[in-house]
């Protein structure tokens, strides 16, 4: 069942840039830290970045594993229901599917348990 819509994938060229955004689809998302994950072709599942939820009078937090800090920022809009991935300077290796989960479903990337069908990035010149 799909919970969340992924949109924003495409083909850049390498140093572009992407927005990708993560809708809620009949359930809401802001009870939850949500996370990015990729799954690059021909190999595992990736966690990307992640955000935790607000909560009155604390701001959110994000964090980013290493490949991807200072190149790309998670951001969520509660008013939306949505969670954003903004991507910069892009590189070949991020060539991916990628999928948006709450933290606690983990790196299922499409397989069972994922809330969505993810959006492909590409990046290639």
């Amino acid at each position: 069942q799909v919970q969340v819509v992924e949109s924003g994938g495409g083909l850049v060229q390498p140093g572009g840039s992407l927005k990708l955004v993560c809708a809620a689809s009949g359930r809401t998302l802001n009870k939850y830290t949500m996370a990015w994950y990729r799954q690059p072709p021909g190999k595992e599942c990736e966690w990307v970045a992640s955000v935790t939820t607000n909560m009155p009078g604390i701001s959110s937090s994000s964090d980013y594993a290493d490949f991807v800090r200072g190149r790309f920022t998670i951001s969520r809009d509660d008013v939306k229901d949505t969670v954003y991935l903004l991507m910069s300077n892009l590189r070949p290796e991020d060539t991916a599917m990628y999928y948006c989960n709450p933290q606690i479903v983990g790196p299922v990337c499409g397989s069972t348990g994922s809330w969505g069908r993810g959006t492909q990035v590409t990046v290639s010149s």
